[in-house]
């Protein structure tokens, strides 16, 4: 998996809800060791295109490789051990606990009827809540934190699978400023110290300007755009993607966007 220069190779997806055409012609690739972001206006097909990397859709033509490996090829355990996925929106039992929580991380390394943690699955339960700093909230109950620390308690318990990519679904949403920042200097960390493929679904601009090595820009269920931010997001290409027209100014080597 290491040899890889690819996490996914994606050719000619097409997916549609009866005859909504809702992905069509969708071909990219998506190089090991970055944070990669989708970015689209509300319907253009970002939130199934993550549901197809992540398998919870089937695509209805195209093939997408994981790892060199056919998507739909691999078996349920091995690709959790591939991949980590925190999801938009999460239930969870009144009474669960943080650090139980994270250790269902470890699931897909037990072997069948195993219920016990070993001394490696405890390892990674610790390490996964000392990276996301939530050592602290160990025997407090999930329903009990914030916003804030539930999404890094979740982001823990897909770290505890010890994978080397990461796909997390819009994981500022509902959060205020503070934790949305704190959400986000968490994966770049993830990414720059502990060298995670992060592959994420953002709406605000400005963020996946500043966070992202690559965009992925869509628009009608297509790719009209991929590369570095700064040299994808232009105030052309913005006012595709989102149908107004946006000013783009640089501060050091970023750029960012004024939406007022």
């Amino acid at each position: 998996m290491s040899e890889q220069k690819y996490v996914y190779e994606v050719r000619d997806l097409y997916f549609a809800y009866g005859e909504h055409k809702v992905l069509q012609e969708v071909s990219f690739s998506l190089q090991k060791g970055k944070i990669t972001t989708l970015i689209g206006a509300n319907g253009c097909g970002k939130s199934t295109l993550f549901q197809l990397l992540t398998r919870n859709q089937k695509p209805e033509s195209g093939e997408i490789k994981l790892y060199g490996e056919n998507l739909r090829d691999i078996k349920l355990k091995d690709l959790a051990k591939k991949s980590a996925i925190v999801h938009q929106y999460h239930t969870v039992l009144e009474d669960l606990s943080v650090e139980k929580l994270v250790s269902y991380g470890r699931i897909p390394h037990r072997k069948a009827g195993s219920f016990r943690l070993s001394e490696k699955d405890r390892e990674k339960v610790e390490w996964a809540m000392k990276v996301t700093r939530i050592t602290k909230y160990r025997n407090r109950p999930v329903s009990k934190l914030s916003g804030g620390q539930r999404q890094r308690v979740w982001i823990a318990m897909a770290l505890a699978q010890d994978t080397e990519l990461l796909l997390l679904d819009e994981p500022t949403t509902y959060l205020d400023v503070r934790y949305q920042i704190q959400i986000l200097q968490l994966v770049s960390k993830l990414n720059q110290e502990y060298g995670l493929t992060i592959v994420m679904v953002l709406h605000d601009i400005n963020q996946a300007l500043y966070y992202s090595d690559e965009i992925l820009a869509m628009k009608n269920g297509k790719i009209i755009g991929q590369g570095m931010p700064k040299e994808v997001l232009t105030e052309e290409l913005l006012e595709e993607v989102y149908g107004v027209r946006l000013h783009v100014f640089t501060v050091g080597e970023k750029s960012f966007i004024s939406a007022v």
